[in-house]
């Protein structure tokens, strides 16, 4: 009776087949829009883009070669230019903020897209950014108030920059033939280095069930205590936009169905109906929502040293330590300079110069990873910094 089962489990599982489900190997590719109409001198940007399968080896499918207009209520189209990998910008359009606006698309394909026409909601001030240091991070709040209890519906996003050191700092570049090590330009060192990212979680918060127009408290976002976002210093600059009810509902409903769903007793996901439409295929799915207004925004600096525990930071450089290359390595006979640095698998430090040497006998090193900085991000301080 054991010896079936047995044979029978190792048919099953021999014959097993991998199963595709008709959602991951469906070829529909739907267009996805992006964006806010500016109607001050800030930019208007409106992104462009299609769906990709889960089981797609691409992660981002732009929509190129498309027209794109911003259309006012009295018909008027200001028309954004093509600006690569599926964004679509006009600098300031200086529309009224009492008139209503649209977006009108017409893809490569021939395919016509629009919005419904939005009013102009402006969001007011942002009162302050500011950061509460927890046991296991920094949690970075805003707080905002409308006196004239207009805006009630809200929505954040941020960008982000951190400073972050190389493991060793080298001042110096070697040269060969001839061998020769040389000062390194001040613009080209290599140890200091600046990353850059964008918030992707949907930020939301409403005061339609307050007394007063008053948001306090908002978090922003939460940075762990291991980070190297802040292991020297970190800046975020929040944005803050204001919306319509119908807008902040589908950015609610928008939240639900991708950032809090994965057990059972979350929320089921639901058909998310923007306000963007095919006029060609009028069955056809559009993703996304375009509002209109400007945004307030306000940027703050952290400080590791200045302003946060003496936390111990993750980096990729736990590995790294200083190797010793030689001219003549006394162990191989090799020459390490040779197979190491002049290959650029390591980058020099300092040299190695005996007492009365006429030149060097080899260089401290490390790996291009632990020295040079930019191989992460760029050397090029941003103009913000300071």
């Amino acid at each position: 009776m054991s010896f079936l089962i047995i044979s029978g489990l190792v048919i099953w599982v021999g014959c097993k087949k991998p199963y595709l489900p008709p959602a991951i190997a469906a070829t529909n590719s739907y267009l996805v829009v992006e964006g806010v109409i500016n109607p001050g001198t800030d930019s208007t940007i409106i992104r462009l883009s299609h769906t990709v399968n889960i089981s797609s080896s691409t992660a981002v499918n732009p929509e190129l070669h498309a027209i794109v207009n911003v259309v006012s209520d009295a018909n008027i189209s200001y028309p954004l230019l093509e600006m690569g990998n599926g964004n679509y910008a006009s600098s300031g359009l200086n529309l009224s903020t009492t008139g209503k606006y649209q977006v009108k698309i017409i893809t490569s394909d021939g395919k016509a897209y629009q919005s419904d026409l939005v009013p102009v909601k402006n969001s007011p001030p942002i009162d302050s950014v500011y950061f509460q240091v927890k046991s296991n991070g920094v949690q970075i709040d805003a707080d905002t108030h409308d006196p004239q209890n207009s805006s009630v519906y809200y929505r954040w996003s941020f960008d982000e920059t951190w400073m972050y050191h190389s493991a060793f700092q080298t001042v110096v570049e070697l040269y060969h033939n001839p061998d020769t090590i040389l000062g390194r330009p001040l613009k080209d060192y290599i140890y200091n280095c600046w990353q850059h990212d964008v918030s992707t979680n949907i930020i939301l918060a409403s005061s339609a069930k307050l007394a007063k127009d008053v948001i306090t408290g908002n978090q922003i976002t939460f940075i762990g205590s291991s980070s190297e976002k802040i292991g020297v210093r970190y800046s975020i600059l929040v944005k803050q936009y204001a919306l319509t009810a119908e807008a902040f509902s589908y950015y609610a409903q928008l939240k639900k169905n991708t950032e809090q769903l994965g057990s059972i007793f979350d929320a089921q996901p639901s058909q998310l109906i923007g306000n963007i439409h095919c006029i060609t295929v009028p069955e056809e799915p559009v993703i996304g929502y375009i509002t209109a207004g400007s945004y307030a925004q306000k940027r703050i600096f952290i400080d590791y040293h200045d302003d946060l525990p003496l936390w111990h930071i993750t980096t990729p450089y736990e590995g790294c330590k200083i190797d010793t290359m030689l001219f003549v390595n006394p162990k191989t006979m090799a020459n390490d300079v040779a197979d190491y640095l002049y290959t650029g698998l390591e980058d020099p430090l300092f040299a190695i110069q005996p007492p009365f040497a006429a030149k060097p006998v080899g260089y401290g090193a490390s790996s291009h990873l632990c020295v040079d900085c930019t191989v992460r991000g760029t050397n090029k301080q941003p103009d913000f910094w300071r």
